[in-house]
């Protein structure tokens, strides 16, 4: 298999309406989002124990609505491996399930986990998409309750949300500058609504993967009975469906930028202020007090997560599928149960 594409993208920021489009190319199977890959990997350190991995898997929820054949990656895996290929693994047989060559995600809870990202997958591209932060706010703030988990940092006003964006956003420049450009593409939402055809175009091209025109054809294509937020795949990209400019008062907008002003303005959006000024300690303390409140919640998930009470908080859900000895694959040989080359 080739290296996964993994799509950034601060939640509201049109990442669900990329993943659409770029798993309708022939060359590559995005699932919608997974949230299993934290998991996985705190609870599997060290080399892989198929029978334990595969139980864990038959508990998880989304792999079941994928409808992922767990007999097909027990064939996959295999003792010692380590816990990125395994969950590789997991990608693969759903895009062999979907006919597809390669496999991507897109799920920006983990835009909180890069380092997991980096560690698990270290031939993996990323294609980060960034929309103004002040329109993601309007569209965030606006989301329906059930359709998100609420973490202790929850933001709950535009300021609250400029600190999540400041600090996922430049966490995942940060990471683009390590990988470098043959790995890390950038790109803005507005261009991706304005310009499809060239966006796409151009990412396919970064990513290797075929682009045909029937990937923008998606609207009444794909299931949204279930996703009350997710309306706007109904039609096709539409430029200015926000605009912060009318649904954010002036207050709102100042408090936005007083956090995250300095990286708008680096990435090209304009600044209600006409004055560019430093954080002010306001700004610093909603700042840290936002990031402190997160480390305490991925702390404490963390720990819970590796606990045996996640067992009996997730019953099995359907038989773990581990094969017997004699027909797993060889550990060396070319088949699906191989590791794949790092």
């Amino acid at each position: 298999m080739t290296p996964p594409l993994l799509v950034l993208g601060v939640s509201r920021s049109g990442t669900t309406l990329l993943r659409v489009v770029l798993d309708r190319s022939p060359g590559i199977a995005i699932p919608d989002e997974s949230f299993f890959v934290p998991l996985l990997a705190r609870r599997h350190r060290g080399g892989i124990d198929p029978a334990r991995f595969l139980d864990d898997l038959a508990r998880i929820p989304v792999l079941a609505e994928w409808d992922v054949p767990l007999e097909d990656v027990g064939h996959r895996i295999h003792p010692g491996m380590s816990v990125g290929d395994a969950i590789a693994a997991i990608y693969e047989s759903y895009a062999a399930k979907e006919s597809k060559p390669r496999w991507g995600d897109k799920t920006p809870m983990y835009m909180r986990h890069l380092p997991f990202l980096e560690r698990l997958f270290p031939d993996a591209q990323y294609v980060h998409l960034i929309r103004d932060g002040r329109d993601a706010a309007v569209s965030f703030l606006r989301m329906p309750a059930g359709t998100y988990t609420r973490t202790w940092a929850h933001p709950e006003a535009p300021a609250a949300f400029a600190c999540l964006w400041r600090t996922e956003v430049s966490a995942a420049r940060e990471l683009g500058a390590r990988v470098g450009s043959e790995r890390y593409f950038e790109v803005r939402y507005e261009d991706l609504v304005a310009s499809p055809d060239a966006t796409v175009s151009a990412i396919c091209s970064f990513a290797g993967i075929p682009f045909v025109l029937e990937m923008l054809e998606y609207p009444g294509q794909v299931d949204i009975s279930d996703k009350p937020h997710q309306q706007r795949l109904q039609h096709p990209p539409t430029a200015g469906v926000r605009n912060w400019r009318e649904e954010l008062g002036p207050d709102e907008a100042l408090a936005f930028e007083a956090v995250a002003g300095d990286l708008l303005a680096e990435l090209g959006y304009p600044l209600l202020s006409t004055t560019r000024r430093r954080r002010d300690l306001r700004a610093r303390v909603t700042l840290g007090s936002y990031r402190a409140r997160l480390a305490a919640w991925n702390g404490a998930v963390s720990a819970v997560q590796r606990s045996p009470l996640w067992r009996r908080r997730h019953p099995t859900l359907r038989s773990a599928g581990v094969p017997r000895d004699d027909e797993r694959p060889s550990r060396t040989g070319s088949g699906a149960g191989a590791s794949r080359p790092r």
